[in-house]
């Protein structure tokens, strides 16, 4: 019996679609790190070639392994990240050299070496990456011999001081990737909602606690945000190529700061929901202007990368705060109805002070109560 000819086909296809996905994955991050790629290579060279040819240093190894060490391919390329990690470094070298020079080198003298390394920059700093950083430079000192005390450690400064040059003249532009992780965060927020809509909608109690479940899970989000803009934010301040970006961080900041005071308001909404949806009753008015508020969110999204959207985000989301009256949109209703109303009320503001509104004005969009 011969095989029939669509399974074969079929495999090849789904083979070539992995291998797509993976050619495309790849290509991602070596566009994603590209910037970080010329930073390593520029900061690299260019110490290894003073303290080679400018010094006079034979094979200023650590020189090249501090810069890149220090800078990483890491997003969080902040300048005092950069320092505390070549401080590390030095401090693993300066421990090294001195037991060289009071112990000489071999097993034993590894070993302390490690070990006072690895207790010291314990002590320092509470970030494990910091001892290890200081270790590893501790151990080159210990096993590649070097015939003058100290040279070894002019290489490491070299290196650092390379390195946060190259940060602040170099910068890698964060701005993109500030961007897409803000735009991430709304896209999680949306889902969220969506998923309370129509939990709402359809009265399913199974489908509000997968929604609640999502609005719970959305500070991670927030807080990968929030150090991306905090990231960006030091590199702005010390290098004189991204100034103009400055006020961007500072938007974006704002822009985070309401949202994430949004999710939690999201987050007791979805505790509400869960519990109205107990009856197994649809409540569409209530899920309507979830609906319209989600709408705003998404244009606050879009501001994100293009300003000119904010206003057309604080009007939308005006719009439903101006009917957020409790005792008229659920009149007659129960008060667990009228208490999902009123939960929406936080949420507006939030939005509205999001999309650049002052905080009195949000407040003061929503009908008396």
């Amino acid at each position: 019996m011969t095989t029939p000819f669509l399974p074969t086909g079929t495999v090849t296809t789904q083979k070539g679609g992995r291998a797509g996905v993976w050619f495309r994955s790849g290509m991602l991050r070596v566009q994603d790190s590209w910037l970080a790629v010329v930073q390593i290579v520029i900061a690299a060279t260019g110490a290894f070639s003073f303290a080679h040819y400018v010094l006079g240093h034979p094979a200023p190894l650590l020189a090249a392994t501090v810069t890149i060490s220090s800078l990483g391919l890491v997003r969080d390329a902040r300048p005092r990240r950069v320092l505390e990690t070549v401080v590390g470094m030095i401090l693993g070298i300066l421990i090294a050299e001195l037991i060289v020079l009071v112990a000489g080198t071999g097993w034993w003298q590894l070993g302390v070496a490690l070990a006072v390394s690895l207790a010291a920059a314990r002590f320092l700093s509470g970030q494990p990456g910091f001892a290890i950083a200081a270790a590893i430079q501790s151990a080159i000192v210990m096993v590649i011999p070097a015939n003058v005390p100290f040279l070894r450690l002019v290489d490491g400064v070299i290196g650092g001081v390379a390195a946060l040059l190259v940060t602040a003249l170099v910068p890698r532009s964060p701005l993109r990737a500030v961007t897409r992780e803000g735009v991430e965060a709304l896209a999680a927020f949306d889902s969220a909602v969506t998923t309370l809509v129509q939990a709402l909608r359809r009265g399913d109690r199974t489908r509000a606690d997968r929604g609640l479940a999502k609005a719970r899970a959305l500070q991670r989000t927030f807080d990968a945000w929030r150090g991306a803009i905090d990231s960006g934010a030091a590199i702005a301040r010390i290098s004189p190529f991204l100034r103009r970006q400055r006020f961007e961080f500072q938007r974006q900041e704002r822009i985070r700061a309401q949202l994430d005071l949004a999710s939690r308001n999201l987050r007791v909404i979805g505790r509400r929901v869960v519990y109205v949806c107990d009856d197994g009753l649809a409540r569409p008015v209530g899920a309507d202007l979830l609906a319209e508020l989600g709408a705003g969110a998404r244009l606050i999204s879009e501001s994100i990368s293009d300003i000119s959207y904010e206003p057309a985000a604080r009007e939308a989301v005006r719009a439903v705060a101006s009917r957020l009256d409790p005792a008229a949109v659920a009149a007659g209703r129960s008060s667990v109805d009228q208490n999902l109303i009123g939960a929406l009320r936080p949420l507006a503001v939030d939005l509205m002070t999001a999309a650049g509104m002052p905080a009195a004005d949000a407040r003061a969009a929503l009908p008396r109560t």
